[in-house]
């Protein structure tokens, strides 16, 4: 199956979020933290948030994993910082839609996240790619459909 040109500047984004992430690393005084796994792959991701006045001011992730969980992680963190924990949800929403079924209404809500829309394409990947979401949901104890901390 041949690459199209847009589906290799969408693998060249995502190694380089993966090579070179946004926020990796960790807060010194984190409101909420939470370490989930993904047993399938091996994925091991610690968030640590920071919340002042209903906003997150403050994310940053430490671990280990592929190079989805990884760029997912980096493109994860840096699009919830800002947001409302509301606003969080229905990100995590809205990602888990667009990486599940290929598409989501919200696309453009996710901003750079949404170049992982492409794992669709590769079932055993979905996980990989939903972890650092899933992780913010319930750092922030937010509903969350599937249950991957320790």
């Amino acid at each position: 199956m041949a690459m199209t040109r847009l589906d290799q500047l969408y693998r060249q984004v995502i190694l380089d979020e993966a090579s070179h992430p946004r926020h990796h690393s960790t807060l010194a005084a984190p409101d909420y933290a939470v370490t989930v796994r993904n047993p399938s792959c091996g994925d091991v991701l610690t968030l640590q948030l920071q919340v002042q006045e209903g906003k997150i001011i403050a994310a940053a992730f430490a671990g280990s994993g592929c190079t989805i969980s990884q760029a997912s992680g980096s493109l994860m963190t840096d699009r919830i910082i800002g947001q409302t924990p509301a606003q969080v949800m229905q990100l995590v929403s809205d990602f888990s839609e667009l990486v599940i079924d290929g598409h989501s209404p919200a696309e453009a809500a996710l901003g750079d996240a949404a170049v992982l829309k492409g794992v669709h394409q590769f079932p055993a990947r979905i996980k990989c790619a939903t972890l650092a979401w899933k992780a913010a949901a319930q750092a922030l104890g937010l509903p969350d459909a599937e249950d991957n901390h320790d």
